[in-house]
């Protein structure tokens, strides 16, 4: 792609070369128009656009061109360019879906220059759909048979001329070849024929369908005799609301109980429990449907049977298609927000704060099967296991502790991490007991609960026994436990996004879809962090920008077999690493104490030039007289210098938040054990449509309603925590029957007196039909309430340095931040001298 530059005044701009002439292939006017189409749903410039697809269409990924191409694209984001590159797929599908109808309809003969326009006018598959409905091969419709028996011209003749008696017209079209042996047949057949032609109206559809989606009701209620066995969907037993308004977890909630035969769904055109509402609301849908079909009530002798047709077609024909129209644009709606709260959840977690390179001891808490102890060096080694019966039914708290003593003291162990499962919180008191033990030390070990999601699944994977091979399946999930601690990406990146437990309804939605959506935050989450290549294992590898499944091992292969890579360069001799994939992953791929400073930077290798040029000038001038521009050529701009810049001022940096831990409070171990006023510490497990889920240790997430999260309205939960995030609570209710606790941020609520309702209505106390406890395929297979023969997982083999991280003594309750401003300086920056002098060592800057 050719680029030209044009400096102006403080800024300087990626310009692409304009066409010249007009598309020269069919193929050009759609993609301009879709280009155009995206830009203008972006707020962006259509050459960003069009700079952004023909880099994806190369083989481009997301992080690099977010990263690495931002004069090219005017610098787009990553968030823009997933959404750019969602877009770029529907919009093609769509076009793909155009010709297709556009041929079918012109085989068929009868493309008319009227259908043509439609087609090509149709800017969303539904609406293609509704243009294509009466071209469709389908089987033999009542129409259809009413045609071959020759009552077409009956039904045409009525509707143009209703002075006549249907009755004395309809005898004139007997034909008992075809079973038509009276009026009132011949009647019905045209009556049918009607019916179809006012359902298959695109314009009557397009209307309809947005009255009733802002004006119609859903409305769910209980099968006979399904009240006890649903009462997890209580809330939806006698309910209404429009389409328009309905949040995404209740949408999933209805279908799911529809799914399971507990409710009945139906759609209506009001309020169904105000019948003069419903029944006005009914004869205006019937009044469109008769003047789509120019049908007026006029006293003559037809009008009372077009009109009849009219309502015949609304009620059988029009207001069904139209209710399946609706449920799938509520599915899709409620789908696509599922899907965005499941990737913001997914990518906080991933970028948790780690707890850095410290010596780890990883207990896999377990009654009759003992808690399982593993221990980890700062470098994620497995260098000790063992097993240990404290607990019920053996009761060898002693010798358990003994033995954990033993281990920490010879180990040098910073850091305790239990799992969340069963035996939890005994294994917590096990661990505070020890680091009292430990107390005269040099160093007194931290505790802290990890969650345990999705362990099962990966500590019996063909990568858990690769990894540690010969390894009781149960130990792996002690030291996955460990290694989640020191590095939540690093480990949690081996593991099914879907099982890590932070989704919502995410069984109900499109696989497909939430995979990729998924996959993407991944992606975006271990690029935006990188990737020491010496050190990472397979998984983490193949998520690297350009790399993939293959590549990993033929990365960790040749690293086996030659040792550790000395620079980046080296990565093009592994078999199959050739130029595109070098250049999309040598900048995520960081190797630390190589011959090349540079490469345990971000700065990509086709821009050491420009690195070097900057160590050159900073040598001979103070650092802060550097002015960006000065360093801008042909081939790098202005967000490629301050980048440089930025990065050699603190090279490595994690944009991840400093390390922080909730501390639990002392003999609240269970629900019961939970009062209304309480004030507790608390750890943020997942963000939903309305509401954060937060667990304060009694195995049983509470609910923060949306409502209670701040003094404030708030639209989106997201916008006050995040997943992963340390907060104070208060408890305004705890069911133990039920399983259900209500918390608030707001510190200074008072709790119902009559242990009501929490704030917030429906979903307030975590609702069973949405709460992730309730069901455990809300959490990826394992929800909270008890593990069973979750024995945890995974490896490590993959440490990245997390210098600048690791401060574990943040405030109670504070929000942990960034580490880090990614924001590059705008006129200068102060380069680091520990990367200076590197650099200047290596002979790079003199």
């Amino acid at each position: 792609m050719e680029t030209r530059w044009s400096v102006g005044q403080d800024v300087l701009v990626t310009q692409l070369p304009q066409r010249t002439s007009a598309p020269t292939s069919p193929a050009e006017a759609p993609e301009n128009a879709i280009n155009t189409q995206i830009a203008a749903e972006l707020g962006v410039k259509s050459w960003q656009v069009r700079a952004a697809v023909e880099l994806l269409d190369a083989g481009s990924t997301v992080p690099f061109i977010a990263r690495y191409r931002k004069e090219a694209t005017g610098t787009l984001d990553d968030t823009q360019l997933r959404e750019l590159d969602e877009r770029l797929r529907y919009l093609r599908e769509l076009e793909d879906r155009r010709r297709t109808v556009l041929e079918v309809i012109a085989a068929q003969g009868q493309l008319t220059p009227e259908v043509q326009r439609a087609v090509l006018a149709a800017d969303t598959k539904s609406r293609l759909e509704d243009i294509y409905l009466p071209f469709k091969s389908k089987r033999r419709t009542k129409a259809q048979i009413a045609r071959e028996a020759g009552l077409e011209p009956l039904a045409e003749t009525l509707l143009k001329r209703p002075e006549l008696d249907p009755e004395r017209e309809a005898a004139k079209y007997l034909n008992p070849d075809h079973a038509i042996d009276d009026s009132t047949a011949a009647l019905a057949g045209a009556r049918s024929i009607l019916v179809e032609r006012v359902a298959q109206d695109p314009d009557l559809a397009g209307t309809l369908r947005d009255r009733l989606w802002t004006q119609g009701r859903m409305v769910s209620r209980v099968k006979k005799g399904k009240e006890a066995e649903g009462q997890k969907f209580a809330d939806y037993f006698d309910f209404a609301q429009a389409p328009s308004g309905m949040p995404s977890h209740r949408v999933l909630a209805l279908l799911r109980g529809e799914k399971d035969g507990i409710l009945e769904l139906d759609l209506t055109e009001a309020d169904p429990n105000d019948d003069d509402a419903l029944a006005a609301a009914r004869s205006r849908y019937e009044s469109a449907v008769a003047k789509c079909l120019g049908v007026t009530d006029r006293g003559r002798p037809a009008d009372a049977w077009l009109v009849q047709t009219a309502q015949v077609a609304w009620r059988s024909r029009v207001l069904a298609r139209l209710t399946a129209d609706l449920r799938g644009r509520m599915f899709t709606a409620a789908e696509d927000e599922a899907v965005r709260v499941f990737a913001a959840n997914l990518r906080d977690v991933l970028l948790a704060a780690p707890a850095g390179n410290r010596a780890t001891l990883g207990l896999d808490p377990g009654l009759r099967t003992g808690v399982k102890v593993a221990v980890v060096d700062g470098t994620g080694k497995v260098v000790a296991t063992d097993t240990v019966y404290p607990h019920a039914p053996v009761r060898k708290w002693d010798e358990s502790l003994a033995t954990l003593v033993r281990l920490a003291r010879q180990h040098d162990v910073e850091l305790v991490a239990i799992g969340n499962g069963t035996a939890s919180r005994e294994t917590d008191k096990l661990a505070a007991e020890l680091i009292k033990l430990l107390s005269g030390s040099d160093r007194k070990p931290q505790k802290l609960v990890v969650s345990e999601a999705g362990a099962s699944v990966y500590s019996a994977s063909a990568l858990a026994a690769a990894e540690l091979p010969g390894m009781d399946v149960s130990l792996r999930g002690a030291v996955s436990i460990a290694r989640r601690l020191q590095d939540p990406l690093a480990e949690l990146v081996k593991i099914d996004p879907k099982s890590i437990g932070v989704g919502q309804y995410q069984h109900d939605v499109t696989a497909s879809k939430l995979d990729r959506s998924l996959d993407a935050v991944v992606e975006d989450c271990v690029n935006a962090v990188g990737v020491d290549v010496n050190t990472a294992s397979p998984a983490l590898l193949s998520r690297v920008a350009g790399v993939g499944p293959l590549l990993s091992e033929n990365i960790v292969a040749y690293r086996n077999e030659h040792g550790p890579f000395a620079k980046r360069a080296e990565l093009k001799k592994v078999p199959r690493l050739g130029a595109k994939a070098f250049e999309q992953c040598a900048g995520f791929l960081r190797i630390t104490g190589g011959v090349e400073p540079l490469d345990a930077s971000s700065v990509h290798p086709e821009a050491y030039a420009v690195a070097r040029k900057i160590l050159v000038a900073a040598g001979s001038a103070p650092a802060s007289s550097l002015d960006p521009r000065d360093f801008v050529d042909g081939s790098f701009g202005l967000p490629t210098v301050q980048d440089i810049l930025a990065e050699l001022d603190k090279p490595g940096r994690d944009p991840r938040p400093a390390f922080a831990a909730a501390t639990f409070s002392e003999g609240i171990e269970k629900i019961s054990d939970l009062r209304p006023g309480m004030i507790l510490e608390g750890t943020v497990t997942n963000v939903a449509a309305f509401g954060a889920f937060v667990d304060v240790g009694v195995h049983q997430d509470g609910l923060v309603h949306v409502s209670a999260l701040a003094n404030r309205f708030v639209s989106d939960p997201r916008e006050v925590v995040k997943s992963g995030q340390v907060v104070r609570v208060k408890v305004l209710e705890a069911d133990p029957e039920r399983k259900r606790i209500s918390l608030t941020l707001r510190l200074d609520d008072e709790p119902s007196p009559s242990g009501g309702r929490a704030p917030g209505g429906r979903e307030s106390g975590g609702s069973s039909s949405s709460s992730r406890e309730s069901d455990g395929r809300e959490s990826g297979g394992s929800a909270r309430g008890g593990r069973g023969s979750d024995n945890g997982s995974a490896t490590r083999g993959d440490r990245r340095k997390s210098s600048g991280t690791q401060n574990a003594g943040r405030g109670r309750g504070s929000a942990a931040k960034p580490s880090g401003d990614r924001s590059p300086a705008p006129q200068a920056a102060p380069l680091n001298t520990a990367m200076a002098e590197a650099l200047r060592k290596a002979g790079l800057g003199k």
